[in-house]
């Protein structure tokens, strides 16, 4: 035997209950008017067959000719009972004695017999209304005694109404049915609309699977390393993943928030909220690096996520670095090669003395330069980094200057940071200027104060606040990686210190960036007995 099964998918299961429920309803709403509907029409037949046999006991003659004739279909009962039934419709109207023997009926052949229910009732002198079973089928009858002019009971009157009739009225009169067959109809009409509508929305998908693709959803969302943050058509945040919680800094009570409330005004905001447009936008949050893609959705949100590219950008400086250095090496191989061809030179027409001279003289211009470097410049990091950009600047023929006023000792909290801000600062100035880049590194108790100028074109006034967000640069992109984050990381890394980044113009043309970078060196006498237990000594800050 074939079992019909529960339906899987969510549409045809939400039909199947929306058409038990209409159905069950109309049925009900029938049923609950029609039980009391049937109800009236029975009293109603009842009262009408009461009242008619009351009306055939109220007549003198009755009782008179029950008393003085005999019980015979010509007699003159049956042909008054008769008379009334045909003019009032009833279904039989029977007259008895006291013994329950018929004087009249619908049917003529059982005149003289016993009535077939029991009229102890109505011959006690009361009167009587009951649905009941006789000969002639079931039926809504009244009986009532008969009197005589003594109001002597001589005996009792039944007046029926058939209960089919009952029935056939009853349906005859509610044209509700038809009306509750049309609600049905466009009941189950309205539930298939519903379940199609749903089964585009859900895919034709089960319950089950639905359930099981949430749970992998939650799964995947707080599993992968890319940050996931859902908005809705308000800009409100729907949902947020751990991972995107870690990069943008943001609390277990994110979602719901509008995202302008739960991320400060800036860039990673704008690419959030759609306000800037394109792909793999860059974006700089909490010192972190952030790749960006934004999908609309077809309601009106959209779903944006996050890469944390940090290492990724570090790799690229320290690659850009690693061919500075080469092209550095590459320059230095040619200055050499030139310097030991002279030497050759010298050597072969037997001027020595000139010779002896001509190596002396580089070597002191190239230990002075180096000295400079490492006499102003005491923490080794920042002076390597110097070193490295000098020797770039030379091969591009461009003089790299420190300053001198500059003078950093050897107390910096966190070298690295100091690295980063300079290493970026004189990268821009090389890339500006046309012959010469000044450095100035200055202490100001805990705080430094960094200066970077360059003799190239300047910064326009209405660039110089957009020169430090994220992404702005007038520069090609290498293959590697994209623009517009170095002078961003130098403005968080100045925010992070609490300190500020700022361009302005330089005296004789060019620009100068400043920064200020408070509590970026330890007190004195910390630094002192970090120099006492170098094993203590670290970078992290």
């Amino acid at each position: 035997m074939m079992r019909i099964g529960w339906p899987r998918r969510v549409s045809a299961q939400v039909l199947l209950i929306q058409v038990l429920i209409t159905g069950g309803v109309t049925a009900l709403a029938i049923g609950l008017f029609l039980a009391p509907l049937s109800r009236q029409l029975d009293e109603q037949s009842m009262h009408r067959a009461l009242a008619i046999a009351q009306t055939v006991a109220a007549e003198p003659q009755v009782a008179q000719a029950l008393l003085t004739t005999p019980p015979t279909p010509d007699g003159p009962v049956q042909a008054e009972a008769e008379r009334i039934r045909t003019a009032t419709d009833a279904r039989y109207i029977v007259v008895m004695d006291t013994h329950g023997t018929r004087w009249s009926h619908t049917d003529t052949a059982r005149i003289g017999e016993h009535v077939s229910t029991d009229p102890s009732v109505a011959l006690g002198g009361r009167d009587v209304m009951q649905i009941e079973s006789g000969t002639l089928g079931r039926s809504a009858r009244g009986k009532v005694p008969l009197r005589d002019a003594h109001g002597r009971i001589v005996g009792a009157v039944s007046v029926g109404f058939a209960y089919t009739g009952v029935r056939a009225r009853l349906l005859a009169v509610v044209p509700l049915l038809r009306y509750a067959g049309a609600a049905l109809a466009v009941g189950v009409l309205a539930a298939l609309w519903a379940a199609r509508r749903l089964q585009r929305a859900t895919h034709g998908l089960a319950f089950a699977d639905i359930s099981a693709l949430l749970d992998e959803r939650e799964a995947m969302l707080h599993g992968i390393r890319e940050g996931v943050v859902a908005l809705d058509p308000h800009g409100r945040i729907r949902l947020v993943n751990d991972e995107a919680q870690r990069l943008l800094g943001l609390d277990g009570q994110a979602a719901g928030r509008p995202l302008d409330e739960a991320l400060p005004p800036g860039r990673t905001t704008d690419v959030l909220a759609g306000r800037a447009e394109g792909k793999d936008l860059l974006t700089v949050s909490g010192g972190r690096v952030l790749v960006a893609n934004r999908m609309p959705t077809e309601g009106g949100g959209a779903v944006v996520t996050l890469r944390d590219r940090t290492e990724l950008e570090l790799l690229g400086r320290e690659l850009d670095s690693t061919h500075g250095l080469l092209d550095a090496l590459r320059a230095q191989d040619h200055e050499h090669a030139n310097r030991l061809h002279t030497l050759l030179g010298l050597l072969e027409l037997g001027l020595h003395e000139a010779a002896v001279d001509y190596v002396a003289e580089v070597a002191d211009t190239h230990r002075a330069s180096a000295e400079e470097v490492s006499d102003r410049v005491h923490d080794p990091l920042v002076a390597a980094l110097l070193v490295g950009k000098a020797a770039i600047a030379a091969e591009r023929g461009v003089t790299l200057r420190i300053a001198p006023g500059t003078l950093l000792p050897d107390r910096v909290v966190d070298p690295r940071d100091l690295v980063t801000v300079l290493g970026n600062l004189v990268d821009n100035a090389l890339d500006a200027a046309v012959s010469e880049v000044e450095v100035e590194l200055r202490p100001e108790r805990a705080t430094v104060l960094l200066r970077v100028g360059d003799d190239g074109p300047g910064v326009p006034p209405e660039l110089r606040g957009r020169i430090f967000d994220e992404g702005w640069t007038t520069k090609e992109s290498p293959a590697h990686r994209g623009r517009g984050l170095g002078l961003a990381l130098v403005r968080r890394l100045a925010e992070r210190y609490g300190g500020t980044a700022r361009v302005t113009a330089r005296a004789g043309g060019g620009a100068v960036f400043t920064v200020v970078l408070p509590e970026a060196l330890a007190d004195e006498d910390l630094a002192d007995r970090g120099a006492a237990a170098p094993a203590l000594t670290g970078g992290a800050r």
